[in-house]
């Protein structure tokens, strides 16, 4: 395709081509604004590492019932209406790597963020959430613990 048709094609189609310009725009923003949050964003082979490591704590921020359904292995369960970044028992882990989980990223960046700003150190997120977790023929736990 050359660049007169190009410019022929969004002359015809304003709409799509504004559509088209905005999700660019939108992505790149997401993009910067991600890594300049000072939040790793991790996948399940790293989360994998971390646990067999033992040194992480993962904490799981979707409901008690989407998380009895299927969690990893030693999360904890804190929904965002309680999550608290000063609850003491996130308190000592202020110096260790802790990695938020959610459904598919968003809610436990957002949980992320406040823990950066809390003065945890070391914050990651699982990219893509359980999904990929599970995308990952990673196993997951049912019940509470």
């Amino acid at each position: 395709m050359t660049l007169a048709e190009l410019i022929a094609f969004a002359g015809r189609h304003p709409y799509l081509s504004l559509a088209l310009a905005g999700l660019t725009v939108a992505i790149v923003y997401n993009e910067i604004a991600g890594r300049l949050s000072g939040i790793r964003r991790i996948g399940p082979a790293e989360l994998t590492a971390m646990i067999n490591h033992g040194n992480a704590l993962v904490v799981d921020v979707r409901s008690p019932a989407e998380f009895e359904k299927g969690h990893i292995a030693g999360s904890r369960n804190v929904q965002m209406s309680q999550f608290d970044p000063e609850n003491k028992a996130l308190a000592p882990a202020r110096e260790l790597p802790v990695v938020m989980v959610c459904r598919v990223g968003q809610t436990a960046s957002v949980a992320a963020a406040r823990l950066r700003k809390a003065g945890f150190s070391n914050v990651a997120v699982l990219e893509g959430g359980i999904h990929a977790w599970q995308g990952a023929d990673l196993p997951l736990v049912k019940g509470r613990r």
